[in-house]
């Protein structure tokens, strides 16, 4: 069959240019030995650098023009690729519940959900690396105090040391993005437990960044309510981007005692 035609719902930028295909395959390298996942492959553009890799390879694709193409150019990987929307996949189930790289040119309009399955995946994925936008390259790599820092950034920062390693323009694409591109790694950090409630951590990140231009006293009242006494601490002077990942640690067990203490005056 001929080319596949990319397709805009399903946020498909082909890529042309093999250097930067092969450049982006490579970051797998840094996590050896283990299987690798590689998320909308298209047309095959990254897999042909990764089947060299002589390691156990599986693709996941939404699209079945893709797929089709995939089965007819790459014979070997014959019972490897599946045809899948990889959000809703159980990943435990792809390599008999060892761990893999997770790597692919993301389809953009998922970027941050894929991401989001990651972290719920963190014990099976051990490193992931791919392309995506570089905006949100950016926001995943950056840090306290920056405008980009935000929910992606802590969640994610608190488990994995990220790597912004270089960007990647417009022109090398069919179609061309209306934004740049950048390739990012992502290795899991030493942390096994946070020191805090993971769920409540979770929803003090994302409650305070919804309302991110507030101090932290005003954009917590959605958890503790209007006049809880913890919000008198210094702490609370300040907003959301100011804060590491270990201060949102902090919040997070601060809140829960907070929270603890409110329940047992109800009571």
């Amino acid at each position: 069959m001929g080319a596949v035609k990319p397709k805009k719902f399903l946020g498909q930028h082909f890529l042309k240019d093999l250097n930067i295909a092969q450049a982006i395959a490579d970051t797998v390298d840094s996590c050896p030995d283990i299987p690798i996942l590689e998320v909308g492959p298209g047309m095959g553009v990254l897999t042909q650098f990764l089947v060299q890799k002589e390691r156990p390879l599986k693709v996941v694709e939404v699209d079945f023009e893709s797929v089709a193409y995939l089965r007819e150019n790459y014979p070997s990987l014959e019972d490897c690729i599946i045809e899948d929307d990889f959000l809703k996949m159980h990943l435990h189930r792809l390599f008999d519940g060892k761990p893999f790289v997770l790597t692919g040119n993301y389809p953009y309009n998922i970027s941050s959900q894929i991401f989001f399955k990651m972290l719920e995946n963190k014990d099976l994925i051990p490193c992931c690396t791919g392309m995506i936008q570089k905006e949100v390259a950016e926001r995943i790599a950056a840090g306290p105090g920056s405008k980009t820092y935000g929910i992606l950034s802590v969640l994610i920062q608190a488990w994995y040391k990220v790597e912004y390693l270089f960007t990647v323009n417009e022109n090398v694409f069919n179609p061309p993005p209306k934004v740049k591109s950048a390739v990012i790694r992502m290795t899991r950090n030493k942390t096994t437990e946070l020191g805090c409630n993971e769920k409540l951590f979770k929803l003090v990140v994302k409650t305070t960044f919804n309302q991110r231009r507030k101090t932290l006293r005003n954009s917590i009242k959605p958890i503790l309510g209007k006049d809880c006494p913890l919000c008198a601490d210094v702490l609370f002077n300040k907003r959301p981007e100011q804060l590491s990942v270990d201060e949102f640690i902090g919040l997070t067990n601060l809140v829960e005692k907070a929270q603890a203490e409110l329940t047992a005056k109800a009571d």
